[in-house]
């Protein structure tokens, strides 16, 4: 069953992504990120100027030929039927994305606003409905 952690409080949703993302790269996970095409768009660029010692190998999966869209680690995609490997999702979509259950793990990375709070209540309570295993990283509560 798919393992499922809700990452809240997010000052800055796409700065912290970047960071997750190298994280997972630099442990060797394969990561698909689904959200929508705008937010997808941004995130690649920011993967590109975050930081200058690291690399963070990525690609959008609408723009990479089948045979690399495979090698590549981190796949940004509007749809997760287009990913390429089933490890870790992390959804930037304000709604659960279809097809999360043939993953490994889910990661809901959710901002401040209220807005997207609101929504990621209604996804947790879709999951664990469901009987999904929950877990909820505050980032309130992490020292910096």
């Amino acid at each position: 069953m798919t393992g499922i952690a809700f990452h809240v409080n997010l000052t800055d949703r796409l700065a912290y992504a970047c960071r997750l993302l190298r994280k997972a790269a630099a442990g060797g996970a394969r990561v698909v990120v689904t959200g929508a095409e705008a937010d997808l768009r941004a995130l690649d660029a920011a993967l590109w100027t975050f930081s200058a010692q690291d690399f963070v190998p990525h690609g959008l999966a609408d723009a990479l030929p089948p045979q690399l869209l495979a090698r590549t680690p981190i796949v940004l995609t509007p749809s997760v039927q287009a990913a390429p490997h089933r490890e870790v999702l992390v959804n930037l979509h304000e709604a659960v994305p279809e097809g999360f259950e043939g993953f490994e793990r889910l990661i809901e990375l959710v901002s401040q606003d209220e807005a997207p709070l609101r929504s990621a209540r209604v996804r947790w309570k879709h999951y664990a409905d469901r009987g999904y295993a929950l877990t909820k990283v505050d980032q309130k509560d992490v020292v910096a």
